[in-house]
């Protein structure tokens, strides 16, 4: 029988650490064979096809994305019963969460196959590389079902205090996927068809094994009562996933606004953006690791009514978090001209990328802080303010590009990023300190009023004067 693991016991930083880095490791991993596929399709096929999958990098953020918000609002829920020891409401909201994301993902799925195309035209997707652009979008939005599945069966074993899992998971999906991208190019000779085949091949292995481990965990063994009369359940993870799921989305919709303006600076800008997107996805891993850590540990130890214990999480990732940026940034600053070669062919290209990544390196901290705290929010199931940050996310990054493109050219699309990164990160730090202080306060007085009433038990009641 396979174990949960309990992160509302034994000392923070060890405990929070040893979530961490297998999930870091996950993360980082995926990260690479993405990049390896950039580098593959670069250097295999061109900068025009490295452009058409690049192209669709916001657009499948943004479906990708909302049921990715989706699968991690639900898994605040999971935590949070597990965290108050609940077995029943765990049970529950592990198999609401499955039959929510069934539905959902036969949504998505025909949705994003049936308006890829006018979107694509919508984002002035250049005819040099719609037709490539179009089959990489199809492939992936056509195996949608395997994104999710992985990422809920991550999501409820994160939830459970298992970071190992995906992360073996994520070693045979990785090495497969890196191997066959080679193949599907340099053998087969395939075109970007092979890449994105491999991409949805690669997350069923993913999603197998995390499965098989979820079957053993005797914890949430489910039987059919459990997928019974779960209407108020079924509230209960929409009311922590929708928030988070058009926090995603709306941040994507920023994002894909800015697509359209790189797509009509010319293929050259918009290569130049996929390759520096590719990097700031990579560096951001180590941050976005300690901010879903934040969540999973937030929301046990809310469950258990731990807010000590909530605040004493915050200083460890928050520590993980600069760590990051220093390191990080200082790699995109220093060495942007060695980061944009190893994709990038054209000069132009090169030249273009280098300016991104140096003036993005520099504000990576907001990014990085961005994480923990928004992570901290949704983790006490408060995923309203994170939801707001993502409208000014979206807000600032259209308010920017459309102000700047004109007067700096690609410059405005690193400022847009900044400003996004910046207002979200401020929205989400006084949110998390109100709601964090208000519970610890609220602990404090209970505590109090706990201790008088025992104290008064044992007082000798006052004799009554008669008269």
């Amino acid at each position: 029988m396979a174990k949960t693991y309990d992160l509302t016991q034994g000392k923070t930083t060890p405990i929070i650490l040893k979530f961490f880095f297998p999930m870091l490791l996950t993360n980082m991993l995926q990260q690479i064979y993405t990049i390896a596929d950039t580098m593959i399709v670069g250097k295999g096929l061109g900068d025009n096809p490295l452009a058409a999958v690049g192209n669709m990098s916001s657009l499948t953020f943004f479906i990708i994305g909302f049921s990715l918000g989706l699968t991690n609002g639900f898994s605040v829920s999971i935590a949070q019963a597990y965290g108050a020891k609940n077995g029943d409401a765990l049970k529950k909201a592990v198999a609401s969460s499955v039959i929510l994301s069934t539905i959902i993902t036969v949504l998505l799925t025909a949705i994003s196959v049936i308006f890829l195309h006018p979107v694509m035209i919508m984002l002035q997707t250049s005819e040099v590389i719609m037709a490539d652009s179009l089959l990489y979008g199809y492939i992936i939005f056509g195996g949608l079902f395997s994104t999710i599945a992985y990422n809920l069966c991550a999501s409820i074993l994160r939830a459970l205090g298992d970071s190992k899992t995906p992360f073996i998971a994520i070693i045979f999906s990785t090495i497969f996927n890196i191997v066959f991208n080679w193949v599907s190019i340099y053998i087969l000779h395939m075109g970007v068809e092979g890449p994105a085949a491999v991409t949805i091949l690669s997350q069923i292995i993913s999603a197998a094994i995390c499965f098989a481990k979820l079957r053993k965990i005797e914890d949430i063994r489910l039987t059919k009562e459990h997928f019974r009369d779960n209407v108020k359940v079924y509230l209960e993870l929409l009311k922590n996933g929708i928030p988070m799921a058009i926090m995603n989305s709306i941040t994507a919709i920023g994002s894909m606004t800015v697509q359209y303006f790189v797509n009509g600076m010319g293929v050259a800008y918009t290569s130049a953006f996929s390759a520096c997107s590719r990097y700031i996805n990579l560096f951001i891993q180590p941050s976005c690791t300690a901010g879903i850590t934040m969540s999973s540990f937030t929301s046990q130890n809310f469950g258990a009514k731990k807010y000590d214990r909530i605040f004493e999480g915050l200083k460890v990732c928050m520590t993980i978090a600069l760590i990051t940026y220093i390191v990080f940034g200082s790699v995109m600053v220093f060495f942007p001209r060695f980061l944009a070669s190893m994709m990038l062919n054209g000069e132009q290209q090169i030249e273009l990328a280098m300016g991104y990544l140096v003036r993005s390196g520099i504000m990576k901290f907001g990014v990085d802080f961005l994480f923990v705290v928004r992570s901290g929010c949704q983790g006490m199931g408060k995923p309203l303010f994170p939801m707001i940050s993502g409208i000014m996310e979206m807000v600032m990054r259209v308010a920017v590009i459309v102000m700047y493109a004109d007067k700096v050219g690609f410059a405005a699309t690193s400022y847009a990023e900044i400003a996004a990164w910046i207002a979200a990160l401020l929205i989400n730090s006084v949110a998390f300190g109100v709601f964090l202080h208000g519970y610890m306060k609220k602990s404090d007085m209970s505590h109090i009023l706990d201790t008088a009433s025992v104290h008064n038990c044992f007082k000798k009641p006052h004799k009554l004067n008669h008269a």
